[in-house]
């Protein structure tokens, strides 16, 4: 058995070694979504807005302390700047989004621009200030507003410390008009595209992964007015169609309402516009394209096993629900590898009484499997009561020999090979050889000792009669 164990070791040891490989892979299955979200320069962010020249925007931007060029977006607080600002003056150049590259070049080559902003991009200096709160996200992407990002930079400026944000966006429920303006396409199953807004397609395709073939419905707004109270649709509906996912979008501003909105909404939100809101602020992308985009994010998360989503598919694969085990199985082989080694090298070692080694016969015995004690016993029993003849024939072989000559020496040769047999089967079963080869032995010297019984002149030294006239049980066993 041990070198079955050994080879099955092995074998088991190259298969978890082959493997084992890195990866990053953490996901319960493979996303559909497609990999960039955003590709830049390739979803129509690009505006047709133009700024211009340098010397331009620096003379004006040297008569004005904020300078707005046209298609601006940007809008903030001024109370709360002017009093970030203090005593010093700060000059502010707001640029339209969309630009290219060569457009905000342009833009940040204006040296007596404190602070620049690019759409919503806020930069002034080797500064640049994001926003990294759901609140500062919505009021940058639903209604153009930098006042947290302006008072933010303005203080890293001065190397003061800054305010913590304040979210001066204020909401309201929609009144019943705005409500009669959408539902009736929304009860046609049809997405509401409100005048502005720049949805032009249905999302229906990237829907259908984002929630599971969930039928799902869609509002979208244009960019809301800057400093009035924004219209919460996503409850609204939700009375009216519940259990029913709801997405809406302000702008590049997107807010889900329906199952699991809480966590679930909020875990979106920062993974999409943690990556994608510098580049969303920074350009004019459609929201055709971050409305995909969105869906793709919310796809990933659902395949990622989050909130108890639906996942796919996946077969059965032995190896991966074996591999686990294949450590232990290994371990085991080893220790079966090494224990029956060790039995196998004990019968080597010299034994007391014996003055040799025992042989290779021996290893093999002692794996193999337990004898029972009743066939060791007899055979010990046999092998006691067949030495002790032989002892008493050896005496009385010498007297015979001494008395009859020639006559008596005839019992000489059968008793020395009956003794030859009975030292071998002595060995043999000290050595725990297998009980049929120390039984064979056992009958050859009882033969032997018949023979040489028979030459002798004295009677009763048969072997079948002597073991029959000295048979004791008790002494058997000692």
């Amino acid at each position: 058995m041990r070198w079955p164990a050994l080879v099955t070791a092995v074998a088991v040891l190259v298969v978890f070694l082959a493997v084992q490989r890195q990866s990053t892979d953490v996901s319960y299955g493979r996303s559909p979504a497609a990999g960039d979200p955003l590709p830049e320069g390739s979803a129509g962010e690009l505006s047709e807005a133009t700024v211009p020249s340098v010397a331009e925007m620096t003379r004006m931007v040297a008569a004005d302390d904020v300078v707005r060029l046209p298609g601006s977006v940007a809008r903030w607080d001024q109370a709360r700047v002017r009093s970030a600002a203090g005593g010093t003056p700060v000059r502010i150049l707001v640029a339209p989004p969309g630009l290219d590259a060569a457009e905000r070049d342009r833009v940040r080559d204006v040296r007596n621009a404190t602070v620049r902003v690019i759409g919503t991009e806020v930069t002034g200096g080797v500064y640049q200030a994001r926003s990294d709160t759901l609140a500062g996200w919505r009021a940058q992407m639903a209604t153009g507003d930098v006042t947290n990002l302006l008072v933010t930079l303005i203080h890293g400026i001065h190397e003061t410390t800054a305010p913590a944000d304040v979210d001066a966006l204020r909401r309201r429920d929609p009144t019943p008009a705005e409500l009669a303006a959408v539902l009736p396409d929304l009860r046609r199953g049809r997405t509401h595209v409100a005048p502005g807004a720049t949805l032009s397609r249905s999302p229906a395709g990237a829907a259908r992964a984002a929630f599971a073939g969930r039928p799902a419905l869609f509002v979208a707004l244009p960019r809301q007015p800057f400093g009035t109270p924004m219209p919460r649709y996503g409850p609204a509906l939700a009375r009216v169609f519940p259990d029913t996912p709801i997405v809406v979008l302000y702008g590049s501003w997107v807010e889900y309402t329906g199952p699991q909105a809480g966590d679930f909404a909020d875990v979106a939100g920062a993974s999409f516009y943690g990556q994608a809101g510098d580049r969303l602020g920074r350009y004019a992308y459609p929201q055709d394209a971050v409305l995909p985009a969105w869906l793709n994010r919310v796809t990933d998360i659902r395949y990622a096993g989050l909130f108890d989503r639906p996942l796919p598919y996946r077969p059965f694969d032995p190896l991966r629900v074996a591999l686990p085990a294949l450590p232990w199985l290994f371990a085991a082989c080893v220790a079966v590898f090494l224990v029956l080694s060790a039995r196998t090298a004990r019968p080597g070692m010299a034994r007391p009484g014996t003055g040799r080694p025992g042989t290779g016969r021996s290893s093999m015995a002692r794996t193999g499997a337990a004898r029972p004690g009743a066939a060791r016993t007899g055979a010990a029993a046999r092998l006691a009561g067949l030495t002790a003849l032989a002892v008493e024939m050896s005496a009385l072989s010498v007297t015979a020999a001494g008395a009859q000559g020639r006559e008596g020496t005839r019992a000489g040769a059968p008793l020395t090979r009956g003794m030859s047999r009975l030292t071998a089967a002595g060995e043999a079963l000290s050595g725990w050889l297998p009980d049929r080869h120390v039984q064979d032995l056992l009958d050859d010297a009882e033969a032997d000792l018949d023979e040489a019984a028979r030459a002798l002149p004295f009677a009763g030294f048969r072997p079948a009669a002597y073991l029959a006239a000295h048979d004791d049980p008790a002494g058997a066993g000692r």
